[in-house]
């Protein structure tokens, strides 16, 4: 923790050295503007008068008065002002070159520097975000699990409430209803496991002496010998690598106490959002700037709105995916269906792949337990349940309250599993979800109050043309 408080110190340190020297960049362009935009005009001066051609020669007389009137136009006539060489600030100008460096850039070329140096520091940003959920990791999957469970149970606790039931109450029943089914269904997981862990096992070792049977007779003509050798090396290299199998497994017992602390901490801020989440809300938004609470505001109870639907769909989508897949797994005679079943319907709730790599699961049991021939039917149930689920449930379930592209989930999955792992593959399809409806209500909501504040510019100069035109006094009363 020390290392990564030094790591994040030094990467806030260069992001502030950055922004400062950003900072200083702006200034100073911003002043070579502002020199441009003072400096005097140039003068031009006006072309001489057309000479025009008399149509006679004119008389004695003309001839005589010729001197005096040219005198006369001389003394009228103003010189032609020089023009100037000197600028502002004593800069020396020169006919067809920019006044200063910046405007000789081509529009193009500043507009993209600029937006370059703002993406950069957006970059910086997000990265220093990105280190500190990593860094809080534990806290940051425990309240994103609470959320998502809170978007579950949540309309049972708001329609306990519409019918008398206390706040307290409706929360904590419907909390102690979602815990009791959670442990119900790891129960009956761990039970069925438990029970055909013996015929598995059976199974399995079955089903590895007909593999080296198969390589014995079959094609690869492999000898007992070189079998029982490879076997030999197998054993010898478990038992040279002790000390990496048990920092292993102290790894995983780390890992296992982290995620049990994460499941509490999920369990009660779960408790706490059903009970106080309007409450909590209202805080945040207080701790937003003034003129963004309103709007907020608003997109606030959508994003809820987009969240909740999204995992109603989910559990809706993952419950049939898991119905059929568990059905056809049973009918195939494939042992241990019950359990296969409830792991698939857990993996579904990662959209379009994670059913398919949960399933994968009951493709190799039903390979060492039963025939090759077995294990390709289920993948065959595998594939036609994700694509039933891709182009039936997807868009009719989840088609109107979650509006992404399916590159747009697979990508999200993939970038979120690559940051997060299994969590951030699950989350990262609702984030987008969310992010998309708040970005969407926000932009709507500034057409409307620009289209609004057009309206009213315009009601106001149409008022105030009105109202010139009929104070201004008519000629007559003017000439009186």
């Amino acid at each position: 923790m020390a290392r990564g408080g030094k790591a994040f110190k030094a990467m806030a340190k260069g992001a502030a050295v950055v922004a400062s020297a950003v900072a200083v960049i702006e200034r100073r362009r911003r002043a070579a503007m502002a020199a441009d935009y003072h400096e005097p005009p140039v003068e031009v001066p006006p072309l001489p008068a057309p000479v025009a051609v008399p149509a006679a020669l004119p008389s004695p007389r003309e001839e005589a008065a010729a001197p005096a009137r040219t005198a006369s136009a001389a003394h009228a006539a103003p010189a032609p002002a020089a023009l100037p060489t000197h600028g502002a600030f004593g800069r020396e100008l020169h006919p067809g070159r920019p006044a200063t460096p910046a405007e000789a850039v081509p529009w193009g070329l500043r507009v993209a520097a600029e937006s370059t140096w703002r993406l950069l520091l957006l970059g910086a940003a997000l990265y220093v975000v990105f280190t500190v959920v990593d860094m809080l990791r534990l806290v940051a999957f425990a309240v994103l699990a609470s959320l998502l469970i809170s978007a579950l149970l949540e309309p049972s606790v708001s329609w306990l409430r519409r019918h008398g039931v206390p706040r307290s109450l409706a929360a904590g029943g419907v909390f102690m209803s979602g815990l009791a089914g959670i442990g119900l269904v790891g129960w009956f997981v761990v039970w069925q496991v438990t029970t055909n862990l013996s015929t598995v096992t059976t199974k399995v070792q079955a089903g590895v002496d007909q593999l080296r049977d198969w390589l014995i007779t079959g094609p690869l003509h492999l000898t007992q010998q070189q079998i029982t050798d490879f076997a030999n090396q197998i054993t010898k290299a478990i038992s040279t690598n002790t000390e990496q199998i048990t920092s292993a497994s102290l790894t995983g017992a780390q890992i296992a106490v982290e995620v049990l602390t994460a499941v509490l901490l999920a369990f009660f801020t779960t408790f706490f959002f059903l009970y106080d989440g309007e409450r909590i809300w209202n805080w945040a938004l207080r701790g937003l700037p003034r003129h963004s609470r309103y709007a907020m505001a608003g997109a606030g109870p959508k994003a809820w709105a987009t969240l909740t639907a999204y995992v109603r769909g989910t559990v809706c989508v993952a419950f049939i995916d898991a119905v059929c897949i568990g059905t056809g797994i049973q009918l195939l005679g494939v042992p241990m269906a019950l359990p296969l079943a409830v792991i698939i319907f857990l993996g579904a709730f990662v959209p379009l792949v994670g059913a398919l790599v949960t399933g994968t699961v009951a493709v190799l049991i039903a390979l060492v337990t039963t025939t090759p021939w077995t294990a390709l039917m289920v993948l065959v149930v595998l594939v036609a349940v994700q694509q039933l689920e891709g182009h039936i449930l997807q868009p009719l379930i989840l088609g109107r309250a979650v509006r992404v592209h399916p590159l747009g989930v697979v990508l999200g999955v993939a970038a979120g599993s690559i940051i997060g792992g299994i969590g951030g593959a699950i989350v990262a399809v609702p984030l987008i979800a969310v992010t998309n409806t708040v970005v969407t209500h926000l932009r709507r909501r500034n057409e409307a109050g620009q289209a609004v504040f057009t309206a009213l510019e315009a009601a106001r100069e149409a008022a105030a043309a009105r109202a010139g035109h009929t104070e201004a006094p008519a000629p007559a009363a003017a000439a009186d």
